[in-house]
C-alpha cells in the first residue's frame, strides 16, 4: 500500500493478494515509474538543451538549400573560406558552406545556408544542392582533403566550376587531373601581391577594387554572345553606358577589344558597368 501511495497509482486491491501478487505488483509500479521519470528526463534534456530547436533548424536550412538553383559552394571556414565567404555575402550571391563543426559566432555577417557535415561526404554535397550549384570552392587545409572533394564533386556534376585550395606545388597538376577548374595558392599569391604593391600599388589597388565590388552601382560581368555583330555596330559605350573589358574566344583572352572585332555566338564578353546598364546589354547580346 506505501508504494501504490508513493506512486499515486490510486486502485483499490479488489481481492487479497498473496505475497507473490504482492511483489510483482510492486515491481511493475517501481518499473512503470522508472519509464515515466527516464521518459520526462529525455523529453525535458531533449527541449532545455535546445536539441529540437537545433533539429527544426537543421530542418528548415536543408529544405530552403533544396530550393536554391545557380549558388555556390564552400567547402571550409577557414581563413580562406571565411574571406570568400565574404565576398560571396557583399556580393549578394548564394552559397552554402560546408563544416564539419558547428560555425562559430565570430562570423562579421550572417550565413543564410549552411551544413554540418564532411564535404568528402557525398550526401552532404547531395543535400548542397551539388547537381544545381554553378561552383564549388573547397578551401580544406589538407591538399588530400581538397583532392577528395575535388573528386567527389566532378563525379556528381561534371559541368560544376571547381576551385580549389593547395599548398603545396605538387597539389596543382594533381588536382587539375582530379578536374578542378582552378588552382589557387594562397601563399605564392600573397607574396606576388606584396610585390605587386610595392610596383604597381594603385593598379593594383583598382584591380582589387573591381573584383571584389559588386553592387548596383559598379559591378563586372562576364556574359555570353548570342548575335553575330563587330562591337562598332553594337556600339555598347552609346546605347548603355557600359565599357567593354575582354572578349574570351575558346582559351584565349583579348583585351581592350577594337570596334571591328566580329563577335561570335559562344563568345564571352566581360563588361564594367552598373546593373541597369549591364541588364540593358543583356538584351542587345
Amino acid at each position: 500500500m506505501t508504494i501504490i501511495t508513493i506512486g499515486s497509482v490510486g486502485y483499490e486491491v479488489v481481492h487479497p493478494l498473496s505475497r507473490p501478487g504482492m511483489f510483482f505488483t510492486t515491481m511493475l509500479i517501481i518499473f512503470n515509474l522508472a519509464i515515466i521519470t527516464f521518459f520526462i528526463t529525455v523529453l525535458t534534456r531533449y527541449f532545455a538543451d535546445g536539441e529540437f530547436k537545433r533539429q527544426f533548424k537543421t530542418f528548415k536550412m536543408e529544405n530552403s538549400i533544396e530550393k536554391l538553383h545557380n549558388h555556390v559552394i564552400i567547402c571550409g571556414l577557414g581563413r580562406n573560406g571565411l574571406e570568400a565567404a565574404q565576398v560571396m555575402h557583399d556580393n549578394q550571391i548564394p552559397f552554402v558552406v560546408l563544416e564539419v563543426k558547428e560555425i562559430e559566432d565570430f562570423i562579421p555577417f550572417t550565413l543564410k545556408y549552411f551544413l554540418i557535415g564532411d564535404a568528402r561526404n557525398d550526401d552532404i554535397l547531395k543535400k548542397a544542392g551539388i547537381d544545381r550549384a554553378r561552383a564549388l570552392l573547397t578551401t580544406l587545409p589538407n591538399d588530400a582533403d581538397n583532392l577528395y572533394v575535388v573528386l567527389s564533386a566532378r563525379q556528381e556534376n561534371p559541368r560544376l566550376k571547381i576551385i580549389s585550395r593547395a599548398s603545396q606545388n605538387s597539389s596543382v597538376a594533381k588536382l587539375k587531373i582530379a578536374g578542378a577548374t582552378n588552382v589557387i595558392m594562397p601563399d605564392k599569391l600573397g607574396g606576388a601581391h606584396m610585390a605587386t604593391l610595392v610596383m604597381h600599388p594603385d593598379i593594383y589597388e583598382m584591380i582589387s577594387l573591381m573584383t571584389t565590388r559588386n553592387n548596383d552601382a559598379f559591378r563586372m560581368e562576364e556574359l555570353m554572345v548570342r548575335v553575330t555583330l563587330s562591337l562598332g555596330e553594337l556600339n555598347l559605350w552609346q546605347k548603355t553606358g557600359c565599357t567593354v573589358l575582354s572578349i574570351k574566344n575558346n582559351k584565349d583572352y583579348l583585351l581592350n577589344p577594337p570596334t571591328d572585332y566580329k563577335l561570335k555566338t559562344g563568345d564571352r564578353i566581360i563588361v564594367m558597368g552598373s546593373f541597369a546598364q549591364i541588364e540593358k546589354v543583356k538584351t542587345l547580346i
